[in-house]
């Protein structure tokens, strides 16, 4: 078995009895359930040899940037694994989305979701392109193609979807109105790498979709995106923006900016390929034991997955009915982060809320009410090859502990209680 998922299980069997005592919470004077703070996407590190060796052998070379032998090689195994002809890797997914965007023509606007990260909307904005936000499906918090055809004008020049927490969006329903009314369809697939749909790897949907390697990403190459698409004329277009429109040297044809990945991010990014594996599983083990916990505490709604996709389990996502738990999402995050589990809520207040689109268009905050309603719901907890199984026992004991004691926690200030 390989070494980072036997140390993931043996530290459970072997912890697990001390679990039993009493604590005093942090929230009432006591000392914290973890010393250490436990983030929310704290890096998945591979075999840190192999990757020594990479970063040897680029210094040897003494070849750092501009399409190295590492960087042609992540590209190349990324295209075989998600079955695309062409992946071209960048600095980062937000320039990898901004040079999508231009080189697949978009303008005017494009009809995105709020419920996403910031980058999304910055993206189209950037360049002058109105992001037209879009509610989103409860169920799956993806965006809601129902919704999507009311949003089209003559303006309208693509969709942009996001693929959530690793689960598809409806890609046909969303392709068929791509298709009827003659629009471009990309996707944010930043949560998704080495993820499926309908048995289909995401990244060949779509026109061109973007993944992120950021550092808290399920796969990451310390800083890093990638662009894939089947599209031949697309993906030579993008070879050339991401590096200064440069077709062989003093020869530029297009215009241009500097998106390229250098050899170390790269070499980063191919260590995590050759544990990805492991990663899955040690993230398929937290997600099952998160799911087992907290299936005993009403008030708690834990994403799911179907498991006859293939799924990196990269987030454990929850949704908190405040009337049924006790306490709102906002206080219990208050409470973990407390006891040192950085939990956070995503994505708060949505995209729609934030400047400059709450300035530029104050009416949406009347027409997403799905997104408004998420947005107060949802949170996250750490999980990833840095959190172990007896952390997430602790972890659920503690949410456990708030239910149980919901009525004590709206007053916190005079009193003191016992965690068991």
């Amino acid at each position: 078995m390989n070494s980072i998922k036997q140390e993931h299980i043996s530290n459970f069997e072997q912890e697990g009895d001390s679990l039993k005592g009493h604590k005093n919470l942090d929230t009432f004077g006591g000392t914290p359930v973890f010393k250490d703070k436990l983030h929310v996407g704290r890096p998945n590190i591979g075999d840190r040899n192999r990757l020594l060796e990479r970063i040897n052998d680029i210094l040897d070379r003494r070849w750092l940037t501009n399409n190295g032998i590492y960087v042609q090689e992540f590209e190349q195994r990324i295209a075989e694994l998600v079955g695309t002809k062409h992946c071209i890797a960048t600095c980062n997914a937000t320039v990898a989305l901004e040079i999508a965007i231009r080189a697949t023509e978009l303008k005017g606007e494009v009809i995105m979701p709020a419920f996403t990260f910031i980058a999304t909307a910055h993206a189209l904005q950037w360049q002058e392109i109105t992001p037209v936000f879009c509610d989103v499906e409860s169920s799956t918090h993806n965006i809601d193609p129902l919704k999507i055809e009311q949003m089209i004008t003559p303006r309208t020049t693509g969709i942009l979807g996001v693929h959530l927490w690793g689960r598809a969006c409806n890609i046909e329903a969303l392709s068929k109105i791509a298709q009827d009314h003659n629009l471009k369809l990309m996707f944010d697939a930043s949560h998704a790498f080495g993820c499926s749909h309908d048995g289909q790897m995401i990244g060949s949907f779509g026109d061109a979709e973007v993944f992120s390697f950021h550092a808290t990403k399920f796969l990451n190459s310390f800083e890093g995106g990638a662009i894939v698409t089947n599209n031949d004329d697309l993906a030579a277009k993008i070879r050339l923006m991401k590096n200064f429109g440069f077709a062989g040297n003093d020869n530029v044809v297009y215009i241009g900016t500097n998106g390229k990945m250098h050899e170390i991010s790269a070499a980063m990014g191919l260590t995590g390929l050759d544990s990805m594996k492991d990663f899955i599983e040690i993230n398929y083990q937290n997600y099952k034991q998160y799911q087992k916990e907290l299936s005993r505490i009403n008030g708690i709604k834990i994403t799911n997955y179907n498991e006859t996709e293939a799924n990196n389990y990269q987030y454990i996502v929850l949704e908190i009915d405040k009337e049924v738990f006790g306490i709102s999402r906002d206080k219990l995050i208050e409470i973990l982060v407390a006891e040192n589990i950085m939990a956070r809520r995503y994505f708060y207040p949505g995209c729609h809320r934030m400047e400059p689109y709450h300035s530029y268009f104050p009416h949406n905050k009347t027409l997403l009410p799905e997104t408004d309603q998420l947005s107060t719901k949802v949170m996250s907890l750490p999980t990833g090859t840095a959190v172990s199984l007896l952390d997430i026992s602790k972890i659920c004991q503690v949410i456990e502990f708030v239910r149980e004691n919901r009525s004590y926690f709206q007053d916190t200030t005079e009193k003191s209680f016992i965690y068991n």
